[in-house]
This record gives C-alpha cells, structure tokens and sequence, in this order.
C-alpha cells in the first residue's frame, strides 16, 4: 500500500481545493483504494465512505441493487463499473463515485475474465464519466490487488487534474 500513497495525497489535495468528495466501491481491489485513501490526514473532510462489494449480498445490501437493475449487465465489465461508481456516489452523496470490479486471482471469475482482469469507472459532476480495463496477466493475486487499486486511484487522478 506504500507505494499508493502518494497518489492518495495528491487526490487528497485536489478534492479538498475543489471542495469536492469521493465514495468508492471496489471488489477485487479487496479494501486498498479506500485503505490508500484513508492514510490520508484529514480524509474525512473529502472521503465520503465505501464498500467492498464483494458479493451478492454486499451488491443488495450496501448499494441497494438487485440484479433486475443491471439489465444486460455483469459484473466485470466497464458499463457495470459505470453504474457501481454512479450508485455509491448517489448512496453516499458525493461528487465522485470510484469503481473497480475485477478478477484478483489465482483463478479467474465465473464469467470467464482471467486473473488480472479489472474495470474501473469514476462519475461524476455534470455527468462525466469515464472507464477502462486493465488486463495484467499476473495470476499473483496481492500484486494484482495492488495494481487494480493504483488503476483507480490513477483514473480519479487524471479527472482531478
């Protein structure tokens, strides 16, 4: 996570000029962007919160969706990043929503992405949107998390600037 943190001071310091805030929902990233964000001192005063959302019931539970909400959808895809990253910033009434939804490794998920494979998404004011996929190679599933995490933090980065 050391190596997040300079990322995270940055957009620290970006939102808090803006006086914009940030709400995350990641999965296979398992916690690191939140965690990197977080190390931050005075995160709370543009950190709105977030979820691993990990599961079915994480996906119900935190975001209050149900799988008739993602029509076509599945999980691992830009378009399903975009709608995670637009829900947790409307749940947590932020100016920006931050998605990463992937397969961590060793293995890969059950809709045949492989080990390495991720989505990130960020929404936010005006509409503004934006994802892309990252696909590594590594079966390392720790390298891998840190990888996706930097992916996201990255993509809310390059918006902020």
């Amino acid at each position: 996570m050391q190596s997040l943190l300079p990322l995270a001071t940055d957009i620290g310091a970006r939102l808090r000029a803006r006086a914009e805030t940030v709400a995350i929902s990641e999965s296979s990233a398992g916690g690191l962007i939140s965690a990197a964000i977080l190390a931050v001192p005075g995160a709370s005063a543009w950190y709105r919160g977030g979820g691993v959302i990990y599961t079915p019931q994480a996906f119900r539970g935190l975001l209050g969706l149900r799988r008739e909400d993602l029509g076509d959808m599945r999980s691992s895809t830009e378009p399903y990043a975009r709608l995670l990253a637009r829900t947790i910033a409307g749940k947590l009434d932020a100016h920006w929503g931050l998605c990463e939804t992937g397969a961590s490794g060793p293995a890969g998920n059950g809709y045949g992405d492989a080990a390495g494979h991720t989505c990130v998404a960020l929404a936010g004011p005006g509409k503004f949107e934006v994802s892309r996929t990252l696909e590594t190679g590594l079966t390392d599933r720790p390298e891998n998390m840190r990888r996706f995490a930097r992916e996201a933090l990255e993509l809310l980065h390059a918006a902020l600037a």
